[in-house]
């Protein structure tokens, strides 16, 4: 199956990388990252590890691919949604993006494409152009939107699985949605004020912290109809920072280099729908505010 990555970040990249060993693959990403790749090919460390020569290029004009993977940053996932629209006529996408609601956009975008929800939670480093390390092995889920059985999702996850990604369809993506936001917003807003690995929640204050946010999100996803109990996002929470105790967490990394962060669609959005069903989340709403806070003294955000 011809896949097209559009946002050949760090995920973008391992994605991508460990596709082509199998797959024809096309990386849309940035200078001079797409350059590098189509000079000298792309290298994979950790594990697995490989050198694939993918397509690359900045620009989607054209794009022919039967599977879209969206692996943009969340506050881009619309825009990209707009460039596929105008470009390019996929099969099927999914987008791997954190935050919720991101199949809903793309699906608006392209009535004509099969629109899956997806979850990853490989951890990635793009550490200079042409080379991404896989800093933490994890898994791909794929499923229909609204839940419930899809052929589309069942094919998807055998392109990953062909590859050697760990991948299934399952049948409730919108409970392994919310138990993937329960994960960000425990441990990325954490991670990132604090300016600490993963594995630093293991002990406390920081696994208060991150239990205490994990906790709201549940309650406000029960509160839009999603079975997810307090344990399951707690324990979500905890396997995810024991699998990835080195790492530093995707919102440490865009503070780390200067860059806005995703908080509106990870502890933003919890507070924005706890809101619409009366729900105290002070957690999230106090790591949301200091993240703000933090990016409008650095101009980036209004």
């Amino acid at each position: 199956m011809d896949v097209a990555v559009l946002g050949a970040g760090s995920v973008g990249s391992l994605l991508g990388g460990l596709l082509a060993r199998e797959h024809p693959v096309t990386l849309v990403g940035r200078e001079p990252h797409v350059t590098a790749v189509r000079r000298d090919g792309l290298t994979v460390a950790g594990r697995p590890e490989c050198t694939v020569h993918p397509e690359a290029r900045t620009d989607t004009a054209g794009l022919d691919a039967d599977l879209v993977l969206v692996t943009v940053k969340a506050h881009d996932v619309s825009a990209a949604a707009d460039r596929l629209a105008r470009d390019a006529d996929p099969a099927v996408v999914v987008p791997l993006s954190n935050g919720l609601g991101h199949a809903d956009t793309l699906a608006d975008r392209l009535p004509g494409t099969a629109a899956l929800a997806g979850t990853i939670t490989y951890g990635a480093t793009l550490d200079r152009p042409g080379h991404v390390t896989c800093t933490g092995a994890g898994a791909v889920t794929v499923g229909a939107r609204g839940g419930g059985p899809s052929r589309a999702a069942r094919e998807v996850a055998a392109v990953f699985e062909t590859a050697g990604v760990e991948a299934t369809a399952v049948e409730d993506a919108p409970r392994r949605g919310w138990e993937k936001l329960a994960v960000n917003a425990g441990v990325n807003a954490a991670t990132a004020l604090a300016r600490v690995e993963n594995g630093r929640l293991v002990d406390e204050p920081g696994r208060a912290l991150a239990h205490d946010a994990a906790r709201e999100c549940a309650r406000v996803a029960r509160a839009e109809g999603v079975d997810l109990s307090d344990a399951a996002a707690v324990d979500a929470v905890d396997r995810v920072v024991e699998a990835t105790a080195a790492n530093r967490s995707s919102m440490r990394q865009d503070l780390d280099a200067g860059r806005r962060t995703e908080v509106n669609a990870i502890n933003g959005h919890v507070v924005d729908r706890a809101g619409a069903h009366d729900l105290a989340v002070p957690t999230n709403e106090t790591l949301t505010r200091l993240l703000r806070l933090w990016e409008r003294g650095r101009g980036l955000r209004r």
